[in-house]
């Protein structure tokens, strides 16, 4: 029985990010070619990425799976969420997972490589969220700040995942 926070589910999936929430879409290339998609799109759903940019990642799953439920811990933020939908074919690879109680925000937050027809390897973070507690509803810009400022950190961190041979 999921525990998600927001009605919305799966909306990042698609791209039409609900009303009545804060969006954010961030993009940048990765690299080219099938080695950096395939290493990038591997540190994505073994969330390599997120303990790469220094968070802290406890989860059910080694692997992001529909179901699995993992927390994202940041210094003394502690985040619970459960991964909402998956992709791995060809050219794109990622996933979105949705807030759970206790998540400071409410809403869903995707990561997403995708190989074009350049072989240009890009990585995406899609998100819609709101302030779920008192403490982000007070911290409104700071909040919003923070939250892109983690999408160009992840960027960074599969950037550098994916170019580096392991």
């Amino acid at each position: 029985m999921t525990e998600l926070t927001y009605p919305e589910v799966g909306s990042t999936r698609t791209g039409s990010l609900p009303a009545g929430y804060r969006h954010l879409r961030y993009r940048t290339r990765i690299g080219t070619g099938e080695a950096v998609f395939t290493r990038a799109g591997e540190a994505v759903l073994t969330f390599g990425m997120h303990r790469a940019t220094g968070a802290r990642i406890t989860t059910d799953a080694a692997r992001a799976t529909p179901g699995a439920r993992l927390t994202v811990g940041l210094g003394p933020l502690r985040a619970p969420c459960e991964v909402v939908w998956t992709v791995q074919e060809s050219g794109r690879a990622g996933f979105g997972y949705g807030t759970r109680a206790g998540h400071p925000a409410s809403g869903e937050e995707a990561f997403l490589v995708e190989r074009d027809e350049r072989d240009q390897v890009w990585f995406s973070v899609t998100a819609f969220s709101r302030p779920a507690t008192t403490l982000m509803r007070l911290g409104g810009p700071v909040a919003v700040l923070f939250q892109h400022l983690y999408a160009r950190l992840c960027g960074r961190a599969v950037r550098r995942l994916g170019t580096v041979a392991g």
